[in-house]
Order: structure tokens, then C-alpha cells, then sequence
């Protein structure tokens, strides 16, 4: 049972090294597909015919719409913090690009948003209603700045857009940058009113978050819509919103993110609506296309909303919501209530160690502390188990003539009972105790593989990033010898033919781990030092002695039973 009990826990974690190559990343959705919206979709994010932007009136346009208040021409604005560069464009005041600068991406700071979008595709930012003609005009026109530059540093500061016209379209846009001193949220202020009535907007978060940012294969995770509508948080693909692609009630945030970085509105206050949208961007050379996601936000007037673009980072996420809902974004799984307090344990220690590698190897070892007790049952349990199998095996083969169906197989499990009674055994002692530590190892497993805090930490020698594979899979075969040598070292109850089946479990984890983030693989490589470790003490501490086969009573009644009689030993 123990046998059994060990090989789940195996197959238990084999399926979730290989859930992403069983399901692969969704395919992106054709060019001449993404621009059609599914029903009842949102505000479209293809931008009018004629994106041209105008500032003053031109030979034959109609006088009554000319520019009052709008930027001469077309430019980019900078905003410099210390986390984050910001570049915007007047041309509908939308936002070009956001870099992260503790962030790199080949030694330059990480850009979230997708370069090179089509001109057809509507910009970050940009602003819309449920009018076609006033949309065009929001979209395309220059707006006038309220600076050419900022540079603010760790201080908030705010940057303003406007636009006016002789019709009485009247635009404002107002970005605050690091509100409360959070760097990486972004507050919106807009209202769009025309002859001194208010309209309804439509804010596009435009393509969404650039994808590539995590590296690809098996550990890979899309670009996916995340939302916390009501109670639930959901990380969504694009298929999985074909039957509900808008949420209007309860709206706690909304979004998009891959593996390690985020894009949401908290709509806070604001009666917002948010509705998804799957897009397609062409990729450059002779690449696939890119498959992204834009998400729009509908309120009834003039609104106020926050945006967090940045890191899933715990700490980072926690101080931006009070409400500590939009750490949820991060995908720690089932085992979330375990994660969280493992990934504080894991911060806590890397403040003394300052080395991540070394961090999960300290960890390691202060839980398999705990779990030790847990472990020397398991341990001692299978070999006592191991030491009966001569008398269980007799008493089965002396069972083995009768059908599962017949009633003298219950007696079969009467005097095995009777046996592990009389030797003092618990059937079931091996297998509580490792089922009790299988959450734990789960919620490492977890926790490992959404942590941001190992993207780009080093450890020693050629691993230089602990989010990534080992380059060299040099620790993926050094962690499959090791489940090797524990496989070989634990007590054995199962036939030769299962065995040598036993003996296939660290080729397949081997395999599996080849790509996986090295900072998983020394987690899991370190695991089975320990339990090799704990094994050799076990064996040294524990004296189990092993039963002379055809001593026991058991093989004797067996021996009986083919000769025709008892036989004395």
C-alpha cells in the first residue's frame, strides 16, 4: 500500500510538470479573425478609417468641428520615475510604452507593452463613446500636454491632456503617477462632454501586455484575462471566455498577465463594466503570430480609475490594495493558504542569505525539519511491512486458488489482519504520514514556479537565472540520479515487474525537468538529499528484523497444504 501511495505521489507531480505540454499554449487567433468580436462585444478596438491625426483646420474641412485646443503635432511625452519609463504620444493621449527599470529583458529595461503594433489597432489609453464619429475624432486627435517632459523621481506627479473643438467636444485626461508612493500604479481621471453633456466612455487597455516575457516550453504560462468578479478569481484564456466575455457587476479588478507581470484596472467606486477581447499581432521575421489580449472598461461618465501595470511581486501587489485582493492575481493554485505563508517564509530567509538559490535550499531544510517526525513513521512503518512480506505472501498464496468473488477471500484478509496485529504493524501507518506532507510539497511546487522573485537571480556558477532552465541540465540529471538512489534505498513491497516500472519514475521526472525553472529543480533536488539522508538514519536507528522465509507459521500451513499434512519445523 505504501508501494502505491508513493507511486501517486509521483504520478501526482509528473502530471503537473507535463499539464503544459498536454495543454499546449492556445493558438493565436488569426490576423483576419481578430478584428471580429464575438457577440455582445465591446466598444471595437480597431480604430476608425483615416487614423490621421489633425490639429487645425485643413483646406475643405468643416469649420465647425476646428481644433480650439489641441497640440500642434504628433509628439511623445517621457515620464521618468524610479521604477518605471513611460513614453506617451499626443495623438489621442494614449501611451506608447511602459518600461520597467528593475526589470531587464537583454540588459535593457523591461517593456510591457507590445512593440510595433498595426495602426489599425487602438493605443493604450485611448478613449471612446457610443458615438462613431465623435470615437474617430477622440482617437486621432493631438491633444495638448501639460508638460513636455517629467521627471519625478520617488515623488507622485501628474500629467494632463486636452482637446477642444468648435463643435463643443471638450477632453480631458489627467495620468497621476505614483499615487501614495506605488510605483507601478497609474490613476486615470477622464471626462468626455460635449455642449456641456457629459457621454459615456469606453477605456482600451489596447493589445495588453506584450507575451515572451516568461520563457517558453512546458513552464510557459500566456498571455490570460484575469478577473476577480464577486468572490472569484479566474485566470482565463481566450477560448475559455467564448461563452462570457463581459462582467458588470462586482468588479474588484480586471485584466490581463502571463507568468510574471500584470495589466488590471480596480475600478474601485466606479460603476465600470469590463469586457475581453482576443487579439493577433503580426510577429516579426518569419516568426507565428502573437496571440494578446485587450480588455475595455465602460463607465457612464466622467471616471476616475486605477491601474496597476507592473510585477506580480507579493509585497508590491499587497501595499497596492488595502483590501489585499489583487494578490490573488498571482496563480498559486489550490494550495494558496500553504503558498502564501511558504513564500514569507522564503522572502524572510533570503533577507539574512541574500542569494535566492541558497534561500530555497535553507528552506528546504527547515521544512523537511518539520516534516521529519512525518517522514521516520512513514519510513519505519515500510519496513516493517517489508519484513512481513514472506508470511503475507504465503498466506496469499495460499488464497491464490480461490476467485475474488468467493467468500474464503475474506478469510485471506482476516488473517492478514490477524497477522499485522500479532506483529504490532499498522497497515496504514506508511501511508497517513506521506499523504500529510504531500500539500506541503505541492505548495512549493507552486509557489517555485509564480514567484517573480527568482526571474533573473542568479545563483552559482551557470545558473544565472533561477526563473529559467538550467542551461547546462546539469541539475535536472543530478536530481533524477538522486530519486534513483532514494527509489533504490526505500523498502520494497511490490513484485520484480513493478519495480522495474518504479525504476521508470526518474527517467519521466528527469525528462519533465529539463525545462523547468532551476530554482524548482534545486528545490526538488535538494528534497531528495534530505530524504536520502533521513533514509541512512532511519536504517541505522531502526532495527526491523527480517523473517527467515519458510519459518514462519504462515508458510508452514502453506507447506501443509502440499504435502498433506503439517510438517514440524
Amino acid at each position: 500500500m505504501e508501494k502505491r501511495v508513493f507511486l501517486a505521489i509521483l504520478l501526482s507531480f509528473v502530471v503537473l510538470a507535463v499539464y503544459q505540454a498536454v495543454f499546449p499554449t492556445a493558438r493565436p487567433v488569426p490576423a483576419e479573425q481578430s478584428a471580429q468580436a464575438p457577440a455582445g462585444a465591446a466598444v471595437s478596438t480597431q480604430v476608425p478609417a483615416d487614423p490621421v491625426p489633425t490639429a487645425a483646420p485643413v483646406a475643405g474641412a468643416d469649420p465647425a468641428s476646428a481644433p480650439l485646443v489641441a497640440d500642434a503635432a504628433a509628439r511623445d511625452i517621457v515620464v521618468e520615475t524610479d521604477a518605471v519609463r513611460a513614453v506617451f504620444s499626443t495623438a489621442g493621449a494614449t501611451l506608447k510604452s511602459w518600461q520597467l527599470k528593475g526589470y531587464l529583458d537583454n540588459g535593457e529595461p523591461l517593456g510591457l507593452l507590445p512593440a510595433n503594433v498595426p495602426a489599425d489597432l487602438t493605443r493604450t489609453f485611448t478613449v471612446a463613446t457610443d458615438d462613431a464619429a465623435l470615437s474617430r475624432t477622440l482617437a486621432t486627435a493631438l491633444y495638448r500636454p501639460s508638460a513636455d517632459q517629467l521627471d519625478l523621481g520617488s515623488a507622485p506627479g501628474q500629467l494632463t491632456f486636452q482637446y477642444r473643438d468648435a463643435s463643443g467636444l471638450n477632453v480631458r485626461k489627467t495620468f497621476h503617477f505614483q499615487p501614495e508612493g506605488k510605483p507601478y500604479l497609474l490613476r486615470l481621471e477622464a471626462a468626455v462632454d460635449q455642449d456641456g453633456v457629459s457621454r459615456p466612455v469606453t477605456v482600451s487597455s489596447g493589445p495588453g501586455i506584450a507575451e515572451g516575457l516568461a520563457e517558453g516550453g512546458f513552464y510557459h504560462v500566456p498571455v490570460r484575462a484575469v478577473h476577480h468578479v464577486g468572490s472569484d478569481v479566474k485566470h482565463q484564456r481566450a477560448a475559455d471566455l467564448a461563452d462570457q466575455s463581459r462582467f458588470d457587476r462586482d468588479v474588484q479588478f480586471a485584466g490581463v498577465d502571463d507568468q510574471y507581470f500584470l495589466f488590471a484596472v480596480l475600478p474601485g467606486s466606479e460603476r465600470a463594466s469590463v469586457e475581453y477581447q482576443a487579439l493577433s499581432l503580426p510577429a516579426s521575421g518569419e516568426g507565428e503570430a502573437r496571440a494578446l489580449m485587450a480588455f475595455d472598461v465602460s463607465v457612464p461618465g466622467p471616471f476616475a480609475l486605477s491601474y496597476y501595470i507592473g510585477p506580480k511581486e507579493f509585497d508590491t501587489l499587497r501595499a497596492v490594495d488595502d483590501r489585499l485582493q489583487l494578490v490573488r492575481a498571482i496563480d498559486f493554485g489550490f494550495f494558496s493558504p500553504i503558498v502564501v505563508p511558504l513564500l514569507i517564509a522564503l522572502k524572510w530567509v533570503h533577507g539574512f542569505v541574500g542569494n535566492w538559490g541558497w534561500s530555497i535550499i535553507l528552506l528546504t531544510l527547515l521544512i523537511n525539519a518539520l516534516i521529519f517526525p512525518l517522514r521516520h513513521r512513514s519510513m519505519v512503518s515500510m519496513k516493517k511491512m517489508q519484513a512481513l512480506q514472506p508470511e503475507v505472501k504465503a498466506i496469499q498464496e495460499r488464497y491464490a486458488k480461490y476467485k475474488l468473488t468467493d467468500p474464503e477471500r475474506q478469510k485471506m484478509n482476516q488473517e492478514m489482519m490477524a497477522l499485522y496485529k500479532q506483529k504490532g504493524v499498522n497497515p496504514v501507518a506508511g501511508c497517513v504520514p506521506m499523504l500529510l506532507t504531500l500539500p506541503v510539497l505541492y505548495a512549493f511546487y507552486s509557489m517555485l514556479s509564480a514567484a517573480i522573485e527568482l526571474r533573473g537571480a542568479p545563483f552559482v556558477g551557470w545558473i544565472v537565472d533561477l526563473s529559467r532552465h538550467d542551461p547546462l541540465y546539469i541539475t535536472p540529471v543530478l536530481m533524477g540520479l538522486s530519486m534513483l538512489w532514494q527509489q533504490r534505498m526505500m523498502p520494497s513491497t511490490a513484485d520484480p515487474i513493478q519495480q522495474k516500472v518504479f525504476l521508470l519514475m526518474p527517467i519521466i521526472f528527469t525528462v519533465s525537468f529539463l525545462w523547468a525553472p532551476s530554482g524548482l529543480v534545486l528545490y526538488w533536488f535538494t528534497s531528495n538529499l534530505l530524504a536520502i539522508g533521513q533514509q541512512y538514519f532511519t536504517n541505522r536507528v531502526t532495527a526491523v528484523p527480517a523473517p527467515v522465509p519458510g519459518r514462519s507459521a504462515a508458510a508452514r500451513r502453506v507447506r501443509a497444504g502440499r504435502t498433506g499434512g503439517p510438517k514440524s519445523s
